[in-house]
C-alpha cells in the first residue's frame, strides 16, 4: 500500500514548531514538538459495495428471466428451478444464454447503432456472463474500490467507475462489430488508471513512490496481457483504463503539502506559505486530461453512430484484443443461419455446417432463433 508522505495514512506531519516567549520568529524547529494532524477525510464507503449488491442483484433477476428448462433440456443445477444455468457447453461459466444477456442490455452494436438503444453502453457494464465472470469482478472492484473510496468520497469513485465503464463500452463498440459484449471489467479498469493518475498527480506526498509505481505497473501490464486470449474483450479494459486514466488527473487530485500545513496548522504554529492550493503540473495536466476526455468522447460517439467500423482504419488493432497463436484461434464465434417458414413451421440452416432442422412456429420458437441458431451450429 502506498503510504503519505511524512506521515501515517491520512495525517499530515507539522514540522513548525510553535512560537515561544522568548524564541524568534523563524527559529529552526525542534523535533520533540511535532505534531501529528489529520487533513485528509477518511470517508466512509458504502458506494463500493453498493454496486455490489447492484450487481448480484442484476444477475439473479437475468437468470430468473432466462429460466434454462424453457429453452434447453440439459441445465446445470436444475434444482435451481428457473435460476438453473445454462449447458457448460454454451455457457463455461455458469450463466445466462446469449439471447438473455442481450435481451437484458447487452452490448450490441447493431442495436445501438441502428435501433438508437445507446443506453445498452451502460447497461451492459451491470451484466455478467455467469457466476465465474461476477465473482471474479466483484471482488476486484471491493479489494480496488473500497480503499479509493475511503480516500475520496464516494461521489468521485462513483464517476471514475460509471464513466470509465461507459469509455471501455465505446471503445468495445468501435472495434468489436459482431457478438454482444457484458462485464464491468471496464469500470474496474478505469479505477486501475484512477490510480495510476492518481500518484502521478500527488506525486510528491508519497513516500516510497518509485516501489509503489512500479507495483501498480505491473499489476496494469499483467491485467491487460490477460485480454489477449480470446472470448476477452480487451478493448473495454483499454477504453475503461484511458477513461479512469485522464479521470484521475481531474477528480483526484491532492493539495500541496505547504497549503495543507498553512490551513490546518494550529494556532501558535508557523507554517510555511503557499501561494496556491494545487502545484503548476497538477494545474496542466488537470486542464490537459479534460481536453482528452471530452474530445475522446465527442469523437467516438460520432464514429460510431455514423457505424464507422475502426479495424478498417487500423489493421493491427485487433491484436490488442486478441493475439492468435497455436493453443487459439481468434476467429469470431458468431454463427449464422438461414430461416424459411414453411406453413406453420420455421426451417434453420446452418451456414457453417450445412445442417437444416425444422420447428414448430407453435412453440414460440421465434424468439429463440439466435439459441437454436447456436445449438445446430454447434
Amino acid at each position: 500500500m502506498m503510504r503519505r508522505g511524512e506521515a501515517g495514512d491520512d495525517n499530515v506531519e507539522i514540522k513548525e514548531h510553535p512560537r515561544q516567549a522568548n524564541a524568534p520568529v523563524g527559529s529552526p524547529p525542534h523535533r520533540s514538538q511535532f505534531q501529528n494532524q489529520s487533513v485528509f477525510k477518511n470517508w466512509k464507503p458504502w458506494i463500493v459495495p453498493l454496486f455490489v449488491v447492484v450487481n448480484i442483484a442484476v444477475f439473479i433477476a437475468v437468470m430468473y428471466v432466462n429460466d434454462c428448462h424453457s429453452n434447453s433440456g440439459s441445465c446445470v443445477a436444475p434444482s435451481l428451478g428457473r435460476f438453473s444455468f445454462q449447458p457448460l457447453k454454451e455457457n463455461p461459466l455458469l450463466g445466462p444464454s446469449s439471447s438473455t444477456l442481450e435481451k437484458m442490455g447487452a452490448l450490441d452494436v447493431n442495436r445501438v447503432v441502428h435501433k438508437h438503444q445507446s443506453w445498452r453502453l451502460i447497461s451492459c457494464i451491470w451484466l455478467h456472463a455467469g457466476v465465474f465472470h461476477l465473482l471474479a469482478n466483484m471482488l476486484s472492484l471491493l479489494f480496488i474500490g473500497i480503499r479509493l473510496e475511503q480516500e475520496f468520497g464516494f461521489l468521485r469513485i462513483g464517476l471514475v467507475y460509471v464513466i470509465s465503464g461507459f469509455g471501455g463500452s465505446l471503445l468495445s463498440a468501435l472495434f468489436i462489430q459482431a457478438g454482444i459484449s457484458v462485464g464491468a471489467s471496464g469500470a474496474l479498469f478505469g479505477l486501475l488508471g484512477g490510480m495510476l493518475s492518481e500518484l502521478i498527480t500527488n506525486w510528491t506526498i508519497y513516500a516510497n513512490k518509485f516501489a509503489a509505481l512500479l507495483t501498480l505497473l505491473c499489476i496494469i501490464v499483467v491485467n491487460l496481457a490477460v485480454g489477449i486470449l480470446p472470448h476477452v474483450d480487451n478493448f473495454a479494459h483499454i477504453g475503461g483504463f484511458l477513461s479512469g486514466f485522464f479521470l484521475g488527473f481531474v477528480l483526484l487530485i491532492r493539495p500541496q503539502f505547504k497549503w495543507i500545513n498553512q490551513k490546518s496548522c494550529p494556532p501558535g504554529y508557523i507554517a510555511p506559505q503557499a501561494q496556491s492550493k494545487h502545484k503548476t503540473y497538477q494545474y496542466a495536466l488537470w486542464v490537459i486530461s479534460l481536453i482528452v476526455l471530452i474530445t475522446g468522447f465527442t469523437l467516438g460517439l460520432v464514429a460510431l453512430f455514423r457505424g464507422v467500423n475502426v479495424n478498417n482504419k487500423c489493421s493491427w488493432c485487433h491484436y490488442l484484443s486478441c493475439v492468435p497463436t497455436s493453443l487459439w484461434s481468434c476467429k469470431s464465434q458468431q454463427v449464422y443461419c438461414q430461416s424459411t417458414e414453411l406453413g406453420g413451421q420455421l426451417e434453420l440452416t446452418c451456414l457453417s455446417n450445412g445442417k437444416s432442422n425444422m420447428y414448430d412456429l407453435s412453440n414460440n420458437v421465434s424468439s429463440k432463433v439466435q439459441l437454436l441458431c447456436a445449438q445446430l451450429c454447434s
